[in-house]
């Protein structure tokens, strides 16, 4: 496993705040107590070791990311990848932020365009995406971490994205240089629309975000709308594992969905781009 020395440089201890190293099995600190974190063999970092295993279960990252590999969202996907580019066209030697990785499906879109590090606090999703960039050789950096608390020094980062995981605005712009980008990725109104369909009598529309920056300014919104068909049931089964819905949904309700081998829904997602403002704007 490496780290690359840009990476390096903006990582911190998450329990001292000093500044870290690694020898290529371990990531320690430089201050008084020397905080030690080892690699585990899949090739992430386990940076809140104090934090109780939770998240998602193997068995659910790996649906997940085989319904992610097959392509309904790559159109998403690819307007992060733009967006990502026109805002970091400037700057040199970039360091970005995935809070929030899951699985690394959006992380390795960002490896394109600098160096890229993926927190979560799930360990099996992290580990499967350590998992998948060494399989398809993308430079990037996976630690268990909490968006509350990322292990990233003051101003370090040219570009956060925060896609549908909580918003940690205050953090966010800890972590971000002045005048750097947080890419906030949403679901739109519609946004599965064709799901809710199936499983409930009265399907309502999606509500706006309620946890938007206050102190950040908007500077673009880009919306990613499409209609896909999804055939098969385990990929209808693990579509509805993704969504809040798997965890409020009555049997009655799941026995409608079970008993389709077709699906058409709505993908529906709204793309904001802030700002962090220079200085104390």
């Amino acid at each position: 496993m490496t780290i690359s020395d840009t990476i390096l440089s903006a990582l911190r201890c998450p329990k001292c705040g000093a500044p870290v190293s690694f020898d290529g099995r371990s990531l320690s600190c430089g201050g008084p107590r020397r905080h030690c974190y080892d690699a585990a063999a899949s090739g992430y970092i386990n940076l809140a070791p104090e934090h109780r295993a939770g998240g998602d279960s193997r068995e659910a990252v790996r649906a997940r990311t085989a319904f992610l590999n097959r392509g309904y969202y790559a159109d998403v996907a690819d307007a992060i990848g733009v967006l990502a580019e026109k805002y970091l066209s400037h700057c040199p030697n970039p360091v970005l932020a995935d809070a929030g990785c899951g699985e690394g499906y959006y992380t390795g879109r960002l490896a394109q365009y600098g160096a890229v590090c993926g927190f979560d606090l799930s360990r099996a999703a992290v580990e499967a995406a350590a998992k998948a960039a060494r399989r398809s050789g993308i430079d990037a950096l996976y630690a268990v971490a909490g968006l509350y608390s990322l292990p990233l020094g003051d101003e370090s980062v040219d570009l956060v994205l925060n896609h549908f995981a909580p918003c940690a605005e205050e953090e966010f712009c800890r972590v971000l240089k002045p005048g750097g980008v947080l890419i906030l990725g949403a679901a739109g109104e519609e946004h599965l629309l064709g799901l809710k369909r199936a499983l409930y009598d009265t399907p309502v529309l999606n509500a706006p975000r309620a946890d938007l920056p206050r102190t950040m300014c908007l500077l673009e919104k880009r919306r990613v709308q499409k209609t896909v068909r999804i055939e098969g049931k385990a990929d209808i089964e693990a579509l509805f594992a993704m969504t809040p819905y798997y965890y409020r949904t009555s049997e009655a309700d799941r026995a409608k969905l079970a008993a389709l081998d077709v699906l058409e829904t709505e993908i529906d997602v709204e793309l904001s781009v802030y700002r962090r403002p220079h200085g104390k704007e």
